[in-house]
């Protein structure tokens, strides 16, 4: 019988699977196989763990951002609100300032009006007076136009 190198690499490997099965070889390679299993699945559960905590994470600053921009919207709101009123009443404060203004001009113009008009009354009245005085000390002469040459001082007087 004639062997070839063929036979003797499987009866090789034939008592090599058997060294291994009664050493324990393959309970020890299922071990390991278990562990690995065991700890890849502790690593996809913290995985989890951290992906639930991170999408929580998420949502919190998602809620928090839009209370910040509900928040912000409201403060905005708030100052123009605060801003149209400030306006609202610098425009009425300054309505009365020009009313009041109006007012004080138009007095300081009645006062002049009635000052002018007192001056001329009584501008007339010392004209009048002078006029009198220089007819009667003339003399009450007999045909004299006392009209006439009254009108003429006034002009003289008035110029």
């Amino acid at each position: 019988m004639h062997f070839d190198a063929e036979f003797y690499v499987a009866v090789g490997f034939t008592i090599f699977l058997l060294v291994m099965i009664w050493v324990g070889a393959h309970s020890k390679f299922a071990a390991f196989i278990d562990a690995r299993i065991n700890r890849i699945k502790g690593e996809l559960a913290e995985a989890e763990r951290l992906r639930n905590e991170a999408e929580a994470l998420l949502a919190s600053f998602e809620q928090k951002r839009a209370e910040a921009e509900a928040e912000a919207k409201a403060i905005v709101a708030q100052a123009k609100e605060e801003a149209e009123l400030i306006a609202a009443e610098g425009r009425r404060r300054l309505g009365e300032f020009m009313d009041r203004s109006v007012k004080q001009v138009e007095q300081k113009i009645a006062q002049a009006e009635a000052q002018a008009s007192a001056e001329v009354r009584a501008a007339a009245a010392d004209a009048a007076v002078k006029i009198a005085e220089r007819a009667l000390s003339a003399g009450a002469g007999a045909g004299k136009d006392f009209v006439g040459d009254g009108i003429k001082e006034l002009k003289s007087l008035a110029h």
